[in-house]
Parts: structure tokens; sequence; C-alpha cells
């Protein structure tokens, strides 16, 4: 199945080759169609919030060109696409019935997606939460966990005949600890108490939901997508163990052991105990989110290396008023490695440590890799993109995946991160993921030399053997 790197790599004959996207990243059609503004509509009109002023409400225009994309997927030979659902297209108000003009646009786009051969995968939440429930009080508020599974089971009646794989929640680590923690993401909240009841009631939420859509589909692959991450301490000191411990309970172990054990750990429950008390824990709450789940999605990206701070006059790292975790409280370092535009360290290493762990510390679940991609500078020319370090970045990763296979993960697919050029959060349009170019101001839509060697890779349903700078083109 595997050799060493460098060599030729073939992936089981059943495994799933995808791409990603979300719904608020590619979508535009802001206010077409009965939909009504999430919190990112809010946040990226905020003055400060969004680099260059920056909005979806345009973005790549998927809504008016969804037929052409999925041509473009086909294309390429995709066997599946991830997507989310907009939670305001579906439901405007975030209660009572469906939005029949939302409705049809993804029932549209998943016969589109069958027609074409290529298998749908749905999210219900990536981020956009209707801003009347955010108004409401948001996700640390008890209720929008039952509003949630309410949206879930709208949208799963309309879908579910045809769509067989369900992710509730995409990363509710961004949602909960930079959208209520540090305030970087929508809705811009900054309380630490708030991040953790938001986290709860995310995972409550997506419990909910999973129980609602197994009663009515018992069959199907449902499950959570989680971003996790290999973390190391900088040194062997017990100090910057301990600080790494910390950083690995409130970046995995906080989502890990809820979903999959059905219980907070303890070592984090008193990492934060002057924050909260886990008051907004509920007898029957960790029995509903830890409800059985069809598959784990894990996003990755990279590492995180970890220092105890300097000196005693340190806050405690949960403190942070201006980023979670925050940099004067607990220390992240950098090993020298090549990173990404994003300024993240390229450990594909780090990917084997994920999936590895996380096969051999929880209860066995079949794994896909959701999202791992990688942002760099793109240029056209001559009407092309060449980008090679994206190309080197994939096989890297790639090659890691089939490491894990080897030593027994139930790895059964892998989602490329991103389809397309998009709105990078934050970040706006100055970041670029795609393995499509998007040309913003026409939308004329460009396949870099990525897409064309991931075409390649799932034809082959794996790796040729590699060049010399360890990257494969395609031929």
């Amino acid at each position: 199945m595997t050799s060493p790197n460098g060599h030729r790599v073939a992936f089981p004959p059943d495994f799933l080759w995808g791409a990603a996207t979300a719904a608020y990243q590619i979508e535009g059609g802001a206010t077409e169609g009965g939909r009504t503004p999430s919190i990112w509509d809010t946040f990226s009109r905020t003055p400060g919030k969004v680099q260059g002023g920056d909005t979806g409400d345009v973005a790549c225009d998927h809504y008016h060109r969804v037929a052409d994309d999925v041509k473009l997927m086909a294309g390429l030979g995709l066997k599946s696409y991830r997507f989310s659902l907009s939670w305001p297209r579906l439901q405007p108000d975030g209660k009572g019935s469906g939005n029949e003009a939302g409705l049809d646009f993804y029932s549209r786009l998943v016969d589109d997606l069958l027609a074409h051969g290529i298998e749908p995968w749905v999210t219900l939440y990536h981020w956009d939460l209707p801003q009347a429930l955010e108004d409401a009080g948001g996700w640390p508020v008890r209720d929008t966990a039952g509003r949630f599974a309410e949206y879930a089971e709208i949208a799963h009646r309309a879908l579910g005949d045809r769509v067989r794989y369900w992710t509730t929640l995409n990363e509710p680590w961004c949602s909960a600890f930079l959208g209520y923690g540090s305030g970087v993401h929508a809705p811009g909240r900054n309380d630490g108490a708030d991040a953790l009841r938001a986290a709860h009631h995310l995972m409550l939420g997506h419990g909910l939901a999973v129980q609602a859509m197994r009663a009515a589909q018992p069959d199907h692959g449902l499950g959570i997508t989680l971003n996790l991450y290999a973390i190391s301490p900088q040194t062997d000191s017990d100090a910057d163990a301990d600080a790494a411990r910390r950083i690995d309970g409130l970046a995995n172990r906080i989502f890990l052991d809820p979903v999959l054990r059905g219980q907070y750990p303890a070592d984090v429950v008193e990492d934060v105990r002057e924050v909260t008390d886990f008051g907004h824990v509920r007898d029957g709450d960790l029995a509903t989110i830890s409800a059985p789940l069809s598959v784990l999605g894990i996003n990755y990206y990279s590492r995180y290396v970890v220092a105890a701070p300097d000196g005693e006059s340190a806050e405690p790292y949960w403190r942070s008023p201006s980023n979670w975790p925050g940099s004067e409280n607990v220390r992240f370092g950098d090993r020298g490695l090549p990173v990404t535009d994003m300024n993240w360290e390229i450990d594909a290493p780090g990917l084997v440590e994920v999936l590895d762990r996380v096969h051999r510390e929880y209860p066995p679940i079949p794994i896909y890799v959701t999202e791992n991609g990688s942002a760099f500078v793109d240029t056209v020319v001559d009407g092309q993109v060449d980008d090679p370090d994206r190309v080197a970045y994939f096989d890297a990763h790639l090659r890691a995946c089939s490491d894990a296979i080897e030593a027994g993960v139930p790895l059964r697919g892998y989602f490329a991160w991103s389809l397309l050029d998009n709105f990078e959060w934050a970040w706006g349009y100055s970041k670029r993921f795609g393995m499509v170019y998007v040309d913003y101001d026409s939308q004329v839509r460009i396949p870099k030399s990525s897409a064309k060697w991931y075409s390649e890779v799932i034809r082959r349903n794996g790796l040729r053997h590699s060049g010399s700078e360890g990257q494969e083109r395609a031929q």
C-alpha cells in the first residue's frame, strides 16, 4: 500500500477522494432567495474586522454559477464534494419552517452532483449562525442548541433521501474560541466564559441533531468535523510539557472527549475553574453529546509547538484579552520549517500523529480527513497558474495519510481544501487556498497545476514516484 517517501503509493480501492468548500466563503447571493444576514454578514461589515473591508456578498458567485462549478468538479474527477448549507438561507429567522427557495437551491445542487457521479457530503454548520439567533444570545445560550437540531431536521428531511453523509459542525473550536473568546471571528465577542458555554452548546446541538437524523435514517453516515493539532512542548522541561498539556486540552480533548467518550477531561475542567464552574452542563447533556457516530471528520493544517510563559507575572493562558490561546500566556514557537502564506508551518508528519492518536486513544470509528490544504501566493501567467508548493504540500500530506493507513488507522477518504479560492474569513480575499484560481472581478475559474495533479491522483487512486524535489507533477 505504501512505500518510502518519494515512491509510488496506492490507496484502498474504495478510498473517497473529494474537495470541500463552505457556504459563506463561496456562495454570494447574500440577499437573494429569502436569505437573511448571518453573523458573518454583520461581522464583515464592522469596520476593521475583515482585511480590506471584504465581505461574502458576492464571494465566488457560486449561487449563480453552481451548474458550471459542478461541471468543473466532474472534469477534475472528484468522487465526493463536501459543502455546507447556509443556515440563514434555509431557515432565515433561525426558527420555523424551511425556506423553499433555499431548500430548492441545495436540492438542485445535490441532484446535479449525483447526475455527475459525485457523492454529496453535507455540512450543516460552517460558522454562519443566523444573526437573529445571535441577537437572542447566540451559542452561549442553551436554546441555540435546540434551534440547531430543528434546522438539522429541516435540512435532513429535504435532502436525506439523496444525501448519505452528514457532518453536523465544522470546527466547533473556531466557532467557540475565535468567535466568543478572542473575537477575531464572528460574532466578535471576547469572553472566556461565553466561549466555554458556546463550546458546550455547539456539542449539545450536534448530539441533538445526530439523534434526530439517526431516528429518520439509521443507515446514514453521521459525524462531526474537528480541527485537531499535533502538539509538542518546545523543550523537555516540565513547565513546557504542562503548557503543551493545557493547550492540547483546550484545542483537542475538550471536543474529542465529550463527543467520543461522553465526558469532559478532568484536567481541562480544573484548568478553567476560575472562568467557569461548568454549571451550564446539565444532567444528560454528555450522553446526548456522545450519541453514536458513523464517521469522524478531522481537519489538519499544522502543529502547535508550546512553551511555558516567560516570567512569573504572565497571566494564565486562558485569560488572554486579545487572542486564544494568547501569546502572552503560553508561548508558541516554531521549528524553522517552511511555512504557507498563513505563516503556518508545514508539518505532514503531524497528520500521522493526529490520526494515529485518535485511532489509539478513542473508540474505533471510520475517519475522514475532511480538510487539508495550504494558502500560497498564486499568479496568473499566460492564462495558467502554476502552484508547485501546493502540489508538494498535498503530496506530503497524502503520503502521511498512506502511512497512517499502513499503521492501521481506519482512514476512509480525503477532502482537499479547497476547491476554489474564496473568502478566507478575517483575511478576506487576501489568501488563496483553492486548487482552482478565482478572478474575483470576472469570476473566471482557472484550474491550477495542483488541480490537474489532484485529478491524476484520483484517476490513479495513488501517487506516482516523485521527483528529486519531493513532489509529484501531473503527467
